[in-house]
């Protein structure tokens, strides 16, 4: 199971997934969470492409074989739900790893918790890099006109 926002999709999130699938082994199955509006608001910004459309683009993503919506209550009913063998933590994921590890064991959930260390550098590799710019281009309307 890897988790996340992917609010606009970039070579670090292809890095990411394909990473967690290879973790599992050669059958593996890499079930996605994305994390909802609600819950981006809160821990990061307001996302630029909604939870409904960011699930439909993560769906497509070559390593992903499942891919679901968190919950904006608990983030562990979805763990309950999946029971994945494994959780990836994304090298950029501000997680406590322990306190992960302690909570999935009082939920008596046998899930090993592991943190990808790599990551696909790039110019634009954040999506906050891309937002800023975006912001520091100077668009001119007509260049633009058939977009």
């Amino acid at each position: 199971m890897a988790t996340g926002t992917f609010d606009i999709i970039h070579p670090g999130h292809g890095y990411y997934l394909q990473e967690s699938k290879n973790l599992g082994g050669a059958d593996s199955k890499l079930v996605v969470v994305v994390a909802r509006d609600a819950t981006v608001r809160s821990r990061k910004r307001v996302p630029v492409v909604n939870e409904e459309q960011r699930l439909e683009v993560v769906k497509m993503l070559k390593p992903v074989d499942e891919a679901y919506l968190g919950s904006t209550t608990d983030m562990f009913l979805i763990v309950e739900k999946i029971n994945p063998d494994i959780i990836v933590i994304g090298p950029d994921q501000d997680f406590n790893l322990n306190l992960l590890r302690e909570e999935l064991k009082k939920r008596n959930l046998n899930v090993k918790v592991v943190k990808i260390t790599g990551y696909k550098k790039a110019i634009l590799d954040s999506s906050c890099k891309i937002i800023r710019k975006i912001k520091e281009t100077e668009f001119h309307e007509e260049e633009f006109k058939n977009c």
